[in-house]
Protein backbone atom coordinates (compact mmCIF):
# COMPACT_ATOMS: atom_id res chain seq x y z
CA UNK A 1 0.00 0.00 0.00
CA UNK A 2 3.20 2.08 0.86
CA UNK A 3 4.29 2.04 -2.94
CA UNK A 4 1.00 2.38 -4.21
CA UNK A 5 0.50 6.10 -2.17
CA UNK A 6 4.30 6.93 -3.12
CA UNK A 7 3.56 6.25 -6.79
CA UNK A 8 -0.08 7.81 -7.18
CA UNK A 9 1.48 11.40 -4.34
CA UNK A 10 4.72 12.09 -5.96
CA UNK A 11 4.36 15.76 -4.50
CA UNK A 12 4.67 14.50 -1.14
CA UNK A 13 8.34 14.09 -1.64
CA UNK A 14 10.66 11.62 -0.60
CA UNK A 15 12.19 11.24 3.40
CA UNK A 16 15.29 9.78 4.16
CA UNK A 17 15.26 7.89 7.51
CA UNK A 18 19.14 6.64 6.48
CA UNK A 19 21.84 8.47 6.67
CA UNK A 20 23.98 6.02 4.51
CA UNK A 21 21.64 6.78 1.58
CA UNK A 22 22.54 9.10 -1.09
CA UNK A 23 22.05 9.88 -4.79
CA UNK A 24 23.18 11.65 -7.53
CA UNK A 25 21.89 13.91 -10.33
CA UNK A 26 22.95 13.05 -13.22
CA UNK A 27 20.94 15.92 -15.12
CA UNK A 28 22.70 19.04 -13.33
CA UNK A 29 26.51 18.23 -12.77
CA UNK A 30 28.98 20.08 -14.09
CA UNK A 31 29.86 17.11 -16.89
CA UNK A 32 26.56 16.52 -18.48
CA UNK A 33 25.53 17.52 -21.77
CA UNK A 34 23.38 20.75 -22.48
CA UNK A 35 20.14 19.28 -23.14
CA UNK A 36 18.95 22.22 -25.64
CA UNK A 37 20.38 25.14 -27.40
CA UNK A 38 19.08 28.49 -27.31
CA UNK A 39 17.91 28.91 -31.06
CA UNK A 40 16.22 25.50 -31.18
CA UNK A 41 14.44 26.63 -27.44
CA UNK A 42 13.25 29.80 -29.44
CA UNK A 43 11.83 27.73 -32.89
CA UNK A 44 10.35 25.36 -30.03
CA UNK A 45 8.44 28.34 -28.54
CA UNK A 46 7.44 29.62 -31.80
CA UNK A 47 5.74 26.44 -33.52
CA UNK A 48 4.09 26.07 -29.68
CA UNK A 49 2.56 29.38 -30.11
CA UNK A 50 1.39 28.71 -33.53
CA UNK A 51 0.18 25.45 -32.54
CA UNK A 52 -1.60 27.07 -29.69
CA UNK A 53 -3.06 29.94 -32.71
CA UNK A 54 -4.66 27.06 -34.48
CA UNK A 55 -5.88 25.58 -31.61
CA UNK A 56 -7.60 28.62 -30.94
CA UNK A 57 -8.89 28.72 -34.53
CA UNK A 58 -10.36 25.22 -34.46
CA UNK A 59 -12.01 25.92 -31.50
CA UNK A 60 -13.39 28.73 -32.55
CA UNK A 61 -14.89 27.01 -35.87
CA UNK A 62 -16.15 24.28 -34.10
CA UNK A 63 -18.01 26.45 -31.74
CA UNK A 64 -19.69 28.87 -33.30
CA UNK A 65 -22.56 29.48 -30.26
CA UNK A 66 -19.38 31.34 -28.53
CA UNK A 67 -19.67 34.27 -30.47
CA UNK A 68 -17.16 36.90 -31.38
CA UNK A 69 -15.56 39.69 -28.86
CA UNK A 70 -13.95 42.75 -29.48
CA UNK A 71 -11.39 44.51 -28.08
CA UNK A 72 -10.81 47.29 -30.39
CA UNK A 73 -13.05 50.12 -30.02
CA UNK A 74 -12.60 50.71 -34.01
CA UNK A 75 -13.57 47.80 -35.12
CA UNK A 76 -17.13 47.07 -36.20
CA UNK A 77 -18.79 45.90 -38.95
CA UNK A 78 -22.33 46.50 -40.87
CA UNK A 79 -25.11 44.67 -41.76
CA UNK A 80 -26.39 44.68 -45.29
CA UNK A 81 -29.67 42.48 -44.91
CA UNK A 82 -31.63 44.58 -42.28
CA UNK A 83 -31.16 48.03 -43.71
CA UNK A 84 -33.40 50.10 -45.09
CA UNK A 85 -32.02 50.06 -49.07
CA UNK A 86 -31.73 46.15 -48.93
CA UNK A 87 -33.90 44.11 -51.29
CA UNK A 88 -36.55 42.21 -50.20
CA UNK A 89 -35.60 38.63 -49.45
CA UNK A 90 -38.62 36.71 -50.28
CA UNK A 91 -42.34 37.59 -52.19
CA UNK A 92 -45.36 36.21 -50.02
CA UNK A 93 -45.97 33.25 -52.65
CA UNK A 94 -42.61 31.88 -51.93
CA UNK A 95 -43.31 32.38 -48.75
CA UNK A 96 -46.39 30.59 -48.73
CA UNK A 97 -45.00 27.74 -50.80
CA UNK A 98 -42.02 27.49 -48.44
CA UNK A 99 -44.60 26.90 -45.55
CA UNK A 100 -46.53 24.25 -47.44
CA UNK A 101 -43.09 22.27 -48.37
CA UNK A 102 -41.92 22.63 -44.47
CA UNK A 103 -45.49 21.31 -43.37
CA UNK A 104 -45.06 18.56 -45.31
CA UNK A 105 -41.90 18.08 -44.51
CA UNK A 106 -42.62 17.99 -40.70
CA UNK A 107 -45.74 15.43 -42.14
CA UNK A 108 -43.43 13.50 -43.21
CA UNK A 109 -41.01 13.23 -40.52
CA UNK A 110 -43.61 12.21 -38.18
CA UNK A 111 -44.43 9.73 -40.43
CA UNK A 112 -41.28 8.42 -40.14
CA UNK A 113 -40.18 8.48 -36.08
CA UNK A 114 -44.16 6.17 -35.46
CA UNK A 115 -42.49 3.61 -38.60
CA UNK A 116 -39.41 3.41 -36.98
CA UNK A 117 -40.64 3.65 -33.03
CA UNK A 118 -43.54 1.06 -33.10
CA UNK A 119 -43.66 0.96 -29.06
CA UNK A 120 -44.64 4.48 -29.01
CA UNK A 121 -48.42 3.55 -29.42
CA UNK A 122 -50.99 4.13 -31.13
CA UNK A 123 -53.39 6.82 -30.37
CA UNK A 124 -56.57 7.92 -31.23
CA UNK A 125 -58.53 10.81 -30.66
CA UNK A 126 -62.01 10.12 -32.99
CA UNK A 127 -64.36 7.81 -30.49
CA UNK A 128 -65.76 6.12 -34.09
CA UNK A 129 -62.20 5.19 -34.74
CA UNK A 130 -61.64 1.37 -34.23
CA UNK A 131 -59.75 -1.30 -35.42
CA UNK A 132 -59.64 -5.47 -34.81
CA UNK A 133 -56.51 -7.66 -33.95
CA UNK A 134 -56.61 -10.61 -35.67
CA UNK A 135 -53.09 -11.99 -34.07
CA UNK A 136 -54.17 -12.56 -30.64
Amino acid sequence: KQLAVDYMHPEVGVTNTDGAAFGRNYFNRASAPDTEDDEFADERAEVLAEAAALKQLAVDYLHPEVGVTSVDGAAFGRNYFNRASAPDTEDDEFADERAEVLAEAAALKKLAVDYLHPEVGVTSVDGACFGRNYFN
